[in-house]
């Protein structure tokens, strides 16, 4: 489940609502136990949420680096090649 929280961090563009929320989702998810809770949970679960996109967009509009920002796209083929590599079948 974790798996699909990306770092946000340092990126140009800057990370959007949308993907702070959605991490934010992947978050409270795996602390919950829940994919999709019940209706007798669903007022927690997205009150948490919200709680947890305001502040992981205020941690991230505080951090500082010097570092330079990181490319979208070289990060995202990095990663492809990552998983090239990590699924390659040597049976062929």
């Amino acid at each position: 489940m974790c798996r699909n929280i990306k770092t946000l961090h340092n990126f140009k563009p800057p990370a959007t609502e949308e993907e702070i929320r959605a991490s934010a989702i992947q978050f409270v998810r795996k602390l919950s136990g829940f994919t999709n809770p019940s209706k007798a949970n669903e007022p927690a679960f997205n009150s948490a949420v919200e709680q947890v996109t305001k502040v992981a967009s205020e941690l991230l509009d505080s951090l500082v680096t010097n570092a330079p920002p990181r490319d979208r796209e070289i990060e995202a083929a990095k990663a492809r090649e990552r998983t090239a590599l990590r699924f390659h079948s040597t049976g062929q």
